[in-house]
C-alpha cells in the first residue's frame, strides 16, 4: 500500500488561500495527498466567505486556523506558500518538505460590494482548483 505524500500550505493568516487549497486537496485529491495549512500569523478563523466559497463546489471544510508552529516537526513532502506578492508577510518554513511558491490575492483584501468581494473569492477559489492540483501531480512521489 503506497503511503499518502504530505503537503502543507503557508500563507499569513491562515484563514482564505491556504484553507481553501487545503480543502481542495483533501476533497479531491485525497487518495495521493494528505493537506494541512497553517499561517505565521492566524487569524484564528476561517474568513466566512472562503466557506461560502467552499459549500457553492460542494465541500464543507471543517479545519480551523493553526500556527506553523504545530507542524514544524511534521515531515512534508511538499510546503507550497501562497502569498502573492513579496510585500505580504510571506512565511519561510524552517521545518521539512521541498518548499514551493505559488502566489494567489488575498481575496479577504477584496473591497465593493458583497457581491464583487464574492467574485474575488470565487476567481482565487478556481484558480487554487486549478493550480494546485497541477502542481501536485507533477510532485507526486
Amino acid at each position: 500500500m503506497k503511503l499518502k505524500s504530505k503537503v502543507l500550505f503557508l500563507c499569513t493568516g491562515n484563514s482564505c488561500r491556504s484553507q481553501i487549497a487545503e480543502a481542495i486537496v483533501n476533497s479531491r485529491l485525497g487518495d495521493e495527498w494528505e493537506a494541512v495549512s497553517a499561517g505565521t500569523k492566524p487569524a484564528g478563523y476561517i474568513h466566512p466567505n472562503a466557506l461560502r466559497v467552499l459549500a457553492e463546489i460542494g465541500l464543507d471544510h471543517q479545519g480551523r486556523s493553526k500556527h506553523t508552529d504545530e507542524f514544524r516537526e511534521t515531515p512534508f513532502d511538499l510546503v507550497v506558500t501562497v502569498c502573492e506578492d513579496a510585500a505580504e508577510d510571506c512565511p519561510v518554513w524552517l521545518g521539512q518538505g521541498k518548499r514551493v511558491h505559488l502566489g494567489f490575492p488575498d481575496p479577504a483584501k477584496a473591497s465593493g460590494s458583497d457581491a464583487d468581494v464574492l467574485a474575488v473569492f470565487r476567481q482565487v477559489r478556481d484558480d487554487i482548483a486549478q493550480k494546485v492540483p497541477a502542481l501536485l501531480k507533477q510532485r507526486t512521489v
